[in-house]
């Protein structure tokens, strides 16, 4: 009979064991240490609003200077595209890198055309702000309501 118990016990632990690793590989996934092409899909993470008159983008991309970014686009996609590059000071050593350098490209279509011309971008603090107003045939108008 307690022989039943402590497989009972086995089995718990190895459950336990089991979510401990389902953990750390999603964890490891998140962080891109094991995982780098996944890692570098979905980076710079950014929130995408539909303001009625724009679209307004913001992407967080510390780290990343000014001169390492690249945006580009047309009337129905802007990709944003960079490097972020980790230097290390002449005479130092590495113990622990947390923040590795990454190359990274992201393209996202709108539903609707944007005036690329008039398009708005402002780095602020590793936060990206970039403002794409929508073309003057789609955006929302006002219809006025004639009493007759």
């Amino acid at each position: 009979m307690l022989t039943g118990w402590m497989d009972l016990d086995r089995t718990f632990a190895m459950m336990d064991e089991y979510r401990a690793r389902l953990d750390q590989m999603f964890q490891d996934f998140e962080t891109g240490r094991r995982f780098p092409v996944y890692h570098t899909t979905a980076w710079p993470r950014l929130n995408l609003v539909d303001t009625g008159e724009a679209y307004l983008i913001r992407a967080e991309v510390p780290g990343v200077a000014r001169e390492d970014l690249q945006i580009s686009g047309s009337q129905e996609s802007l990709t944003l595209s960079g490097e972020r590059k980790t230097e290390l000071p002449e005479g130092y050593s590495v113990h622990r890198q947390e923040r590795a350098p990454i190359r990274f490209s992201r393209t996202l279509t709108f539903p609707v055309k944007v005036e690329v011309e008039n398009t708005r971008a402002e780095l602020k603090n590793g936060i990206l702000e970039v403002s794409l107003p929508k073309a003057p045939e789609v955006k929302p108008r006002a219809i006025e309501v004639h009493v007759g």
